[in-house]
């Protein structure tokens, strides 16, 4: 059963072709470039299929990291991963791109995934055995709670501060392909309809209305 994989969560574009049933990673592209999620994306999904030698129809599910990650480039996956989904008449499967990114060490301890939310913060969640202990959140890396007894860390925040964090690191900066499709892999296998492809942005966009313009309306006609 094949299916599609797409993560804009970070500064990776990330694209895969899947064989579900015998846990098989086809082809896959990741491309770290956090400016040109919209520019890369498309061109990596046509790219994967064809080393994968697929078709679009051939597909079976669409699988997308929902984030958390920054507003523009995390609606760009997940429109794409929507409209094909749409297109194709075939059902999507969130994952939590942290998750995905803590599937791949099992047997690490406590877990502190840590991804760069720019602004000088991290979007994170603790793991113990692969099981998410917190929910994700959005924070400075010097406010991170002091009891989370976290033992090693991975993703590219954690890197990124790793001298405050004071962790060993594990290998991984950004959500796999791999990762995600262990975590929706028995949801598709098992007929479960699909879901909506809901954003995990935790915090308001960067853009807003100009504080005393008034909204603009259209002119009534005559």
């Amino acid at each position: 059963m094949l299916a599609l994989v797409v993560d804009t969560s970070s500064a990776a574009v990330t694209a895969g072709v899947v064989e579900l049933a015998e846990q098989r990673v086809l082809a896959e592209r990741v491309t770290v470039n956090g400016r040109a999620h919209g520019e890369l994306l498309s061109p990596s999904i046509r790219d994967c299929l064809d080393r994968a030698g697929r078709v679009p129809a051939e597909l079976a599910a669409v699988i997308a990291g929902v984030g958390p990650g920054p507003f523009t480039g995390l609606r760009v996956g997940l429109v794409t991963a929507a409209a094909i989904g749409d297109a194709l008449g075939l059902p999507c499967y969130p994952v939590c791109s942290l998750d995905a990114m803590a599937v791949a060490h099992p047997d690490a301890g406590r877990l502190l995934v840590a991804g760069d939310a720019r602004r000088k913060e991290v979007y994170w969640a603790l793991y113990e055995a692969g099981r998410r202990l917190t929910e994700p959140a959005v924070t400075k890396p010097a406010e991170l709670p002091a009891d989370l007894g976290a033992t090693v860390a991975v993703g590219a925040g954690a890197r990124l501060y790793a001298e405050l964090l004071g962790l060993p690191l594990a290998e991984g900066d950004y959500p796999s392909v791999t990762g995600l499709a262990a975590l929706a892999r028995e949801r598709v296998l098992a007929g479960a309809p699909g879901e909506p492809l809901t954003p995990l942005y935790l915090r308001r966009p960067d853009a807003v209305p100009a504080a005393g313009k008034a909204a603009v309306r259209p002119s009534a006609s005559r």
